[in-house]
């Protein structure tokens, strides 16, 4: 199962791919801006993230791998980034064979 949302809405162990980098609007000059920012920074369509630490203060600043770095962003710009999270399936509980108790 995968949602698509915003980095800034992502949550400390969260992972996965990034869909969309800016929000393609030319007329603002700061959001090309940032947009190449990230850019430049390797978030870019296909690499994979995971946010690993999130600030005390309003979750802020987030802390996140993108493939083998790591990047430090407020949540604003991550606002910019597009990612399809990948949320794990609930896990099963291990079946227990009968006649044998676990250890």
């Amino acid at each position: 199962m995968s949602d698509t949302i915003r980095l800034s809405q992502a949550r400390r162990g969260e992972r996965g791919v990034i869909v969309q980098v800016g929000d393609h609007c030319h007329h603002d000059e700061h959001a090309l801006e940032l947009e190449r920012r990230l850019l430049e920074l390797g978030f870019v369509e296909g690499a994979r993230v995971e946010l690993l630490h999130e600030g005390l203060l309003g979750r802020d600043p987030i802390a996140m791998k993108v493939d083998d770095m790591r990047v430090a962003l407020r949540r604003h710009e991550a606002a910019g980034l597009t990612v399809r999270v990948e949320r794990a399936p609930a896990l099963a509980p291990a079946p227990v064979s009968a006649g044998r108790v676990p250890a």
